[in-house]
């Protein structure tokens, strides 16, 4: 069997190259099946690595800065090493692409160069994110697009039940729409109009309305919604997570008696930390293109990249993007046929 091939942007992310190649490290040191193409800083990428078994280094000077404008630095940039790892997967020189950099620029990246699928309308954001239980879910748009149609909150519960069902090993995922309240009736023009589309398709298990306040508590696998509520859903869940572990670690430091009990606490506490943690659970998923994209966390570090790649290597494997190129064209509800 060939190895499968991830091209991998060195130099996205806040501490890139040093964290990224140091994931790869580790990766490569456990998935003995996957070769790595790293694009970026020849000199400074060389200086983490450590094993150059599976490993190829395309040497490039430019990169796409964080406060770069999206589409203007993915036109100009063309030997970016975020541009130049999409490049290789439209190519067939990868199988899938990773980089922890600009989110804009790796959307237009991978919509303007690589494509979208044939059948899907707007390509989601999906990152997993923790709950209680340490499940987590999946929710999608959390901001490729501002604004939706309720034909394009479909399709995101077709993509995010495929994507939890092959690669998350859920059996007959949930899915839940976000809304402000559970009651069919409640919502705005696009989710009461989604939750008839939804309610009466069959290619996936929709179970309704889902309100915020519940999403931590493992209501649903997949929670979709349009990309402007979902990116502010996602922002609030990394701010209380973060905020809430500060609090615990303030609190517990504060005074004799406080640090006696998290000394007996701390490893539940470390337990907690985890459960709360994204890279537990790999990047964001660009659902809609022609290959799988991966966004890592900008702030990741060597756990989250090795993280990220497994979860690559899972996608390419059980084939997600085939699955969803099939399965779309099963959705045929409120007169909408995806058979373009």
């Amino acid at each position: 069997m060939t190895n499968m091939k991830i091209a991998i942007d060195a130099m996205g992310g806040d501490h890139a190259p040093k964290e990224i190649v140091l994931g790869v490290m580790k990766a490569a040191a456990q998935f003995k099946d996957v070769e790595y193409i790293l694009y970026g800083d020849e000199a400074q990428i060389n200086e983490y690595l450590t094993d150059k078994t599976r490993i190829t280094i395309v040497h490039t000077d430019e990169k796409i800065e964080s406060d770069d404008e999206p589409v203007r630095a993915v036109k100009r940039k063309k030997k970016a090493s975020m541009v130049l790892a999409a490049q290789a997967v439209k190519n067939n020189e990868a199988d899938a692409c990773i980089s922890a950099g600009n989110t804009g620029a790796l959307m237009s990246t991978g919509l303007f160069i690589i494509g979208r699928i044939k059948g899907i309308d707007r390509p989601a954001l999906a990152p997993t994110l923790p709950t209680i239980t340490g499940k987590g879910f999946v929710l999608l748009d959390a901001g490729a697009n501002a604004e939706a149609k309720p034909e394009h909150l479909l399709q995101f519960g077709l993509m995010g039940s495929v994507y939890a069902e092959k690669v998350r090993k859920i059996e007959n995922p949930r899915v839940g729409l976000l809304n402000i309240g559970t009651e069919e009736t409640k919502g705005n023009e696009l989710t009461k109009t989604a939750f008839q589309y939804m309610k009466n398709q069959n290619a996936y298990n929709f179970i309704g309305n889902v309100e915020a306040r519940d999403l931590l508590m493992d209501v649903a696998d997949i929670v979709v919604a349009d990309g402007f509520t979902g990116n502010m859903v996602l922002k609030t869940v990394e701010g209380t997570a973060s905020s809430v572990m500060s609090m615990l670690k303030m609190s517990l430091n504060n005074g004799i008696k406080n640090k006696l009990a998290a000394s007996f606490l701390r490893k539940d506490l470390y337990g907690l930390r985890a459960k709360m943690d994204y890279s537990e659970y790999g990047g964001a998923c660009l659902f809609g293109i022609q290959a799988p994209v991966v966004k890592a966390h900008g702030a990741t570090n060597a756990k989250g990249i090795f993280t990220t790649i497994r979860q690559v290597r899972d996608m390419v494997e059980k084939q997600i993007v085939e699955t969803i190129k099939a399965e779309i064209h099963k959705i045929d509800v409120g007169g909408i046929k995806n058979n373009d």
